[in-house]
Formats: structure tokens, C-alpha cells, sequence
């Protein structure tokens, strides 16, 4: 077992509830490379949510029905979208497109940035809400500025279980921003751009750390298109790590 499936593995979890099948979502990484060291964009949820109350995380949460209908600009990689269809029951391009647009809408509903393209004017028919929202700033959500870097299961018997992808992208690849997003009342209530190092010293969940380590370590290896995804899962009550 590697150091990063150990540390899953040991991580203290309740096992109380009914076994649910996850659910799909997605995150994002937003990156920021305009210092010496990179830095990432991370949100501090409110402490209210029953779901990782006063943790820190990266913008996210579940796929949508929309997420299938909305206009995008730009596509993802061959080998984004060749690895968003590994290891599913129902592969579908159609469903690697819609995860990559819903870590783009999460992030837009969660931290008021959109990283898309403004130079097509707005979206024609959007789907209503939150997209709609996206749509009357006058921007295109660009697939071609995200990579697809990680993918996480929830172990069975947890309370919620998701299948979740993360994402990253360039933070100069952002489009717009709708100011006050952030606030004691909203969904994170603290928004912070720190170092790698520095995003150790918050409150993370156990594979938030995880994928902080797995991305610095695609970084230094040149962030290539070809380099593989890895994908954490449980299997007889230890976590494995399988490369996508």
C-alpha cells in the first residue's frame, strides 16, 4: 500500500449508516502559478453544513440535470475524456462532459468565478437557474481550460458517498466574477489562495490532502496530458489507488 492509501485507510469514519450507492460529483482545483510557488484556491464550508462543517475544501459538489444540456466552448482533451469513461457501469462522453461542467457551475455558485470564454457573446437558452445565472454574464464555459486530475469513492456505510472527479484550472483562465458571493451566510464562508504547504496547515479532509499531494506531484512532472489519473477506492476495508 502506498503512504496516501494507508492514510485513507486509517482515517476514523462512522460505519453506521445503510450502504448508498455514490453519487456523482465533481471539484475543482483552481490554480494560480503568477508567484514563485503554485497556489490553490480553497473555500471554508459553513459550519452549519452536515456534510464537512468548518472544513476547508475545493469548490464542488453533485452533477445536475443541466449540466447535460449546457452550451460550452471548447472540448476536453482526448485523454481527459478517454479517462472520465474508465471504470464506470455506464461510460458516456456525454457524462464526462457533464461532471467537467458542473465543477465549473459549483465554482461559479460557490465562489462567484467563471472560467470560460467571453469572446462568443452569452449562451442561448440556458438551462434555468444557476446556469442561466452564468449565461447573462455573458460567458461560454470553456471545457479546453480543465484538466481531469483525480477521482475518489466514498467507502461504503458512510452517511453520504459520492464518486467525485476533481478538476483543475488555470486561474487566469477566468472569464468574469460576481463580487459578495462569500459570506457568514453562503455556502463557504472563507475563501483563501494558499501555497501547497500552506493548504496543509487548514482543516482538510483526509483526501482533500491527498489530492493537494497527488497534484503537486503531477505539477513537477509537467502536468502532461499523458501523465495518468489516479483513482482511490475502497476494496475489503483498505482504500487502493489505481492509475486511470
Amino acid at each position: 500500500m502506498s503512504d496516501h492509501t494507508v492514510t485513507l485507510t486509517q482515517a476514523e469514519r462512522a460505519r453506521t449508516a445503510v450502504n448508498l450507492r455514490p453519487r456523482d460529483a465533481a471539484t475543482m482545483l483552481i490554480l494560480d502559478h503568477s508567484g514563485k510557488k503554485p497556489r490553490v484556491l480553497m473555500g471554508k464550508r459553513h459550519a452549519g453544513h452536515k456534510f464537512m462543517p468548518g472544513k476547508y475544501v475545493f469548490p464542488g459538489g453533485r452533477i445536475e440535470t443541466g449540466d447535460r444540456r449546457m452550451a460550452a466552448s471548447g472540448t476536453l482533451s482526448g485523454p481527459c475524456e478517454q479517462r472520465l469513461l474508465a471504470r464506470c457501469v455506464r461510460p458516456s462522453i456525454q457524462r464526462g462532459r457533464a461532471l467537467a461542467l458542473a465543477a465549473i457551475r459549483e465554482t461559479f455558485e460557490e465562489t462567484g468565478l467563471l472560467f470560460g470564454s467571453a469572446d462568443y457573446g452569452a449562451p442561448e437558452n440556458p438551462p434555468e437557474g444557476v446556469w442561466a445565472d452564468f449565461a447573462a454574464k455573458g460567458v461560454f464555459p470553456d471545457l479546453g481550460a480543465i484538466t481531469f486530475v483525480a477521482r475518489a469513492i466514498t467507502p461504503p456505510r458512510r452517511p453520504k458517498r459520492f464518486d467525485t472527479r476533481f478538476f483543475a484550472v488555470d486561474a487566469r483562465a477566468v472569464a468574469a466574477k460576481v463580487e459578495d458571493v462569500i459570506g457568514p451566510d453562503s455556502e463557504l464562508v472563507d475563501l483563501v489562495s494558499v501555497t501547497f504547504d500552506e493548504a496543509r496547515e487548514l482543516d482538510l479532509p483526509t483526501i482533500t490532502k491527498v489530492i493537494i499531494a497527488e497534484v503537486e506531484e503531477r505539477l513537477k512532472a509537467g502536468f502532461g496530458q499523458h501523465l495518468p489519473v489516479p483513482f482511490y477506492w475502497e476494496k475489503r476495508g483498505s482504500f487502493v489507488r489505481e492509475l486511470l
